[in-house]
């Protein structure tokens, strides 16, 4: 099976990025892993044999894609496929509540971002007044440096990102601190293209769980587990965020 391999949305250590790569092209050696620059041509490709999409787009802006399933993580507040924002603010900020935040700067990574985004305008009511301003920064890394050099005041950061981070990357999460956290939602899909095969699609399902099961390429990506997933799994997320 030819097609393209991507795992773009947790990428903090990407040599356990490419080592999970490589484990799933060892059962597709005619497929091609790449670092896609443009995640939507990537996710809308009719080539794409596998990738990881973000919830709010793949029910806004990929209608033809198959969901593959999701992986479990195993960061804090993950529970099977599911996972939820940690809303993070500075440190001197420590034991205030999201109420508390009101009337202040909010960092988000983009506007379809489910976790950076969606998951705290749902947490607010979908007030748009709460926050005075919102900055858009392009990653939740990125929201991470505006709370640190106080252009925002709180972000909501991926759980399994910011798991991540703290292991891989642990300057990103200083002198920061966790004051809440989001609602569990189903966590970030793995996606094929609509021209994926009934037969590629078992076949995708059943190589990641048993991928899924072997530690030593799974542990160090903070993945315990998969499970198959459906569009249908996902339709949560448009009713909570008033999209239907």
């Amino acid at each position: 099976m030819t097609g393209n391999i991507a795992f773009p949305m947790y990428d903090v250590n990407p040599a356990a990025t490419d080592t999970l790569a490589a484990a799933v092209l060892r059962h597709f050696p005619n497929a091609r892993f790449q670092r896609p620059a443009d995640l939507l041509s990537h996710w809308q490709d009719d080539n794409l044999l596998l990738s990881q999409t973000c919830g709010y787009p793949l029910m806004t802006a990929l209608n033809e894609v198959q969901v593959v399933g999701c992986f479990h993580y195993t960061a804090s507040g993950c529970e099977g496929i599911n996972y939820r924002s940690r809303l993070v603010a500075r440190q001197t900020e420590a034991g205030k509540r999201l109420d508390d935040f009101r009337g202040q700067v909010v960092a988000c990574n983009s506007p379809d971002s489910q976790s950076g985004h969606h998951a705290l305008r749902n947490s607010v009511g979908h007030d748009d007044t709460f926050f005075r301003s919102i900055v858009w920064t392009g990653s939740h890394r990125q929201s991470l440096s505006a709370l640190q050099n106080g252009t925002a005041d709180i972000a909501a950061i991926d759980g399994v990102s910011l798991a991540l981070f703290a292991r891989y990357q642990p300057q990103a999460l200083k002198e920061l601190t966790v004051v809440g956290e989001t609602p569990l939602t189903p966590g970030l899909p793995l996606i094929t293209s609509r021209h994926t095969s009934a037969q590629t699609l078992n076949a995708l399902r059943e190589v990641l769980r048993e991928i899924a099961g072997e530690a030593e390429i799974t542990a160090p990506l903070l993945i315990g587990g998969f499970s198959p997933a459906s569009r249908r799994d996902y339709d949560v997320i448009l009713k909570a965020s008033s999209c239907v």
